[in-house]
């Protein structure tokens, strides 16, 4: 099931079209990655999912019906800039904060409580938010965007201002989110969160969407047909088995072992790999390589970036 669709969304800004005919479909219980450069356009849609500002053209669909006003109670947004008061205490701030989510005094108190115990960080309740570092503050931001268990959840570089053990306690307790039944947006630039946490992505570049897809079927999109062989023997020895259906792009020694990166050409096959490996050496390891979500963004936006330059440069030249 569908549980958020974006369909063809536009966003003007006086002179700037921030979002050009942009669709995105989040499954249910899944974590959607919204990617893309600064300026791209992402900050401008979840801003519109949160009916902050609402799209010139295009619909909004939550749960299978058009979205309304009272569908912001069952969203829960982590912004990626800092919306805390500096001069009110933490748990002053944190309660008044879960209280405007729908929660009693109560049960915001008891569910503070929970987390705050989670965290470790019961000693910051009287503390001014000005006292605290960002990834503090962060850490605050978070629990009172997740408080009142919201069906969707939007997080907008969730990880700024951690070291790395916070934020793998964040990412653990995103997972666990999801497992509980929460369907999450997960904006960022950092790629291998993306591949650890994410199950489905939309890449967009200067308001349009460039690439879009479940995350294991965008990478294998981009996958060269390249291998990672490790054996024990000769590289030279396999260099003459292999024929015209393997190029070697390069080899190594470590630890003892040979290291080959081949990609197959014509009508070659990992079968026929293994077979030209076992004429060379004892065989340790024979893996597919597939490509980093960081070399696809980088690719997919360069290529973008330099179509549109030669387009600028042949219409420049036409109407010389």
């Amino acid at each position: 099931m569908i549980l958020f669709h974006a369909d063809n969304i536009v966003k003007n800004f006086s002179n700037h079209r921030a979002l050009d005919h942009v669709t995105i479909k989040v499954p249910e219980n899944s974590i959607y990655g919204l990617l893309g450069p600064n300026g791209a356009g992402k900050t401008t849609l979840i801003r519109i999912i949160n009916q902050i500002t609402a799209p010139d053209e295009g619909t909004l669909t939550y749960m299978n019906r058009p979205m309304t006003r009272e569908d912001i109670y069952s969203i829960g947004y982590l912004p990626e800039e800092r919306g805390l008061y500096k001069k009110m205490k933490v748990g002053e701030q944190a309660l008044y904060l879960a209280q405007l989510k729908g929660l009693s005094r109560h049960d915001a108190l008891k569910q503070l409580k929970h987390w705050f115990e989670k965290f470790g960080i019961g000693s910051w309740w009287n503390k001014k938010v000005e006292e605290l570092s960002k990834g503090m503050q962060q850490k605050i931001q978070f629990i009172v965007t997740v408080i009142h268990e919201p069906k969707l959840l939007i997080f907008d570089e969730p990880f700024t201002g951690f070291d790395p053990i916070n934020t793998q306690q964040l990412k653990k307790e995103i997972l666990s989110l999801r497992q509980k039944g929460a369907t999450i947006i997960f904006s960022t630039h950092d790629m291998g969160s993306v591949e650890e946490l994410c199950n489905h992505i939309t890449l967009i570049n200067e308001s349009r969407t460039l690439l879009e897809g479940p995350i294991g079927e965008v990478r294998e999109r981009y996958s060269e047909n390249e291998y990672e062989l490790r054996f024990d023997g000769d590289v030279n020895l396999l260099t003459a088995t292999l024929n015209s259906r393997f190029q070697i792009l390069e080899h190594k020694k470590e630890n003892n072992e040979s290291v080959v990166r081949i990609q197959m050409t014509n009508n070659g096959s990992p079968n026929d790999a293994l077979y030209a490996l076992l004429e060379a050496g004892k065989i340790i390891s024979f893996n597919k390589i597939t490509p980093r979500m960081n070399d696809i963004f980088i690719k997919v936006v360069s290529e973008y970036r330099e179509k549109n330059r030669k387009n600028v440069t042949a219409e420049a030249e036409n109407n010389k």
